[in-house]
């Protein structure tokens, strides 16, 4: 039974996790664009300096904000939220699925995810 509930959510996890990740970021007022870029900006740091990091850190997201619900790019973030990582997400797991059937195991990969789970 654990092995069939297992085997399940996995095969779903797929179909229904970037629907969540999109409603969890929309309750915050962001998209899968303006959180990435959020993300991907604080990550450079440029120095060790703190208060530089600091600067960095508010840049960083007053550029993503601007890809979130009320920002001058909103519709841009969200079409590319839906159509890009989305899709993105989707055609790697097509291949995934694809690399599954063909070695009869699970190969890897996939984005993911923004929450985790969905071990393969």
């Amino acid at each position: 039974m654990t092995e069939w509930v297992k085997k399940k959510y996995n095969d779903n996890y797929d179909y229904y996790m970037p629907w969540i990740e999109d409603k969890y970021l929309q309750w915050f007022g962001e998209n899968k664009t303006s959180y990435s870029t959020k993300e991907n900006l604080k990550k450079t740091e440029i120095t060790g300096n703190k208060d530089i990091n600091k600067i960095q850190d508010s840049v960083a997201e007053g550029v993503g904000n601007q890809f979130g619900k009320g920002g001058i790019g909103e519709g841009i973030g969200s079409t590319l939220s839906k159509e890009g990582f989305n899709r993105a997400e989707g055609e790697e797991q097509d291949s995934d699925k694809l690399a599954k059937d063909k070695a009869g195991k699970a190969t890897g990969g996939g984005l993911g995810g923004l929450l985790g789970g969905g071990g393969k």
